[in-house]
């Protein structure tokens, strides 16, 4: 069966067509409520029904979500501190073993998107390690803070109605969306907005589930790389065509780098 596409095309483009929300931020949590408020008048003007925008009721500011994003010292490491740290025995070990069990599923992809395993298996690996440290914080609650924050407000209000459109289309509930620190979601760390934009039903049954369905995680993965401008064949080692299309899944060149080279160690095993 090929992999389809879950995307409710009004909607969709509702969330990314759409001028900007017109809400003012702010740098303190005074006015958390007042803006939560205007912003859910907002999101019901751009096709959130009531039923969904109820999720929204009671949200408080998180003051730890600010702090993350203001403290990401992470990606400040070399890159051989980064990848010796990132590519471990173990993981490189389950990766393998994955590999070998989602065999069947990746070569389809591949088939479909042109993508190789071991660059989307790289990738599972690094976000979430396959799954295990996909964060427990509710997605709505972060994406809901820093879209009142003045840092990057248009992005993550246009996040936050992605959110709330995943919901509303019935993939995952609203206690179902937790995540990491800046509301990425699943087994792949998605944003909700490339969710909607790439998300893929890799195992047929007519919904996407990133938390929970493997073959959903692979899918997806390989279609947000195609969505990009995958070249099937192509190389992605830094200075190959496919390296870009890497740099387009996270912007610290130390991330990408890390991305190819553990793709190339999965690739010889």
């Amino acid at each position: 069966m090929p992999f389809i596409r879950i995307i409710t095309l009004s909607l969709l483009l509702a969330a990314t067509s759409s001028p900007a929300l017109a809400l003012k931020c702010s740098s303190t949590p005074a006015g958390f409520n007042k803006w939560l408020t205007e912003f859910k008048a907002e999101a019901r003007q751009k096709g959130i029904s009531p039923r969904v925008l109820a999720n929204l009721d009671g949200l408080t500011y998180a003051t730890a979500v600010i702090r993350a994003d203001r403290n990401q010292r992470h990606f400040k490491q070399s890159f051989a501190e980064f990848s010796r740290r990132m590519i471990s025995p173990g993981r490189i070990s389950k990766g393998r073993s994955l590999m070998a069990k989602h065999a069947k599923t990746l070569a389809r992809v591949e088939n479909s998107y042109g993508v190789p395993p071991e660059v989307i298996v790289a990738i599972w690996g690094l976000e979430t390690d396959y799954g295990v440290n996909m964060g427990k914080l509710p997605v709505l609650r972060s994406l809901a803070t820093l879209a009142y924050d003045c840092r990057r407000t248009d992005r993550f209000q246009n996040e936050l109605i992605s959110a709330l459109l995943i919901i509303q289309r019935g993939d995952l509930s609203a206690g179902e969306l937790k995540g990491a620190w800046a509301g990425e979601i699943g087994q792949a760390q998605f944003m909700a907005s490339s969710y909607l934009n790439f998300a893929a039903d890799g195992d047929g049954n007519g919904r996407v589930n990133l938390i929970r369905s493997q073959a959903d995680v692979i899918a997806s993965i390989a279609s947000y790389l195609r969505g990009y401008g995958w070249r099937a064949g192509a190389g992605y080692g830094p200075g190959q065509p496919n390296f870009r299309v890497i740099a387009a899944w996270n912007k610290a060149t130390v991330y990408q780098k890390t991305i190819a080279a553990f793709a190339k160690r999965l690739a010889k095993g």
